[in-house]
């Protein structure tokens, strides 16, 4: 069993910024020369979250629709109480999403279904800078 670490780095506009990150994972997994196991994606940071969706306008505004709907950003946060920096409602919405995902691949190819994809979610209230930790496990 091989272990391959790789990094995926984006540029985000923050303010619930979806980035499909599919052609990326499937890259460094190409990369790693492995044919089958697991990868996992891994998001060190505390205002973005990893998950998987159609990636089209109409689905990206409808999740996007749902975090506003769930946190508001105007909502009172008892972190920005603290530290002011007016992102809580970003590090409340990339806890219900989760930091890492784990996809099987079989064949040097992801098994994502037809219409799924993998995606970053930026919640952050700034642009940022981000770098997708990519762990391929397999042989």
């Amino acid at each position: 069993m091989a272990v391959v670490t790789k990094h995926v780095h984006l540029e985000t506009v923050g303010n619930g910024d979806v980035i499909n990150i599919t052609d990326a994972v499937q890259s460094c997994l190409i990369e790693s020369g492995l044919a089958n196991g697991v990868v996992t994606i891994f998001s060190p940071s505390a205002t973005s979250g990893l998950t998987t969706l159609e990636y089209e306008s109409g689905c990206i505004k409808d999740l996007q629709r749902l975090f506003d709907e769930i946190l508001p950003v105007d909502r009172e946060y008892a972190h920005n109480l603290r530290w002011g920096d007016g992102n809580g409602h970003s590090h409340a919405r990339a806890a219900l999403l989760k930091p890492s995902l784990t996809v099987p691949f079989c064949q040097g190819e992801m098994t994502l279904g037809t219409w799924q994809s993998i995606v970053m979610v930026d919640f952050d209230n700034r642009p940022r800078q981000r770098k997708m930790v990519v762990q391929i496990i397999g042989e």
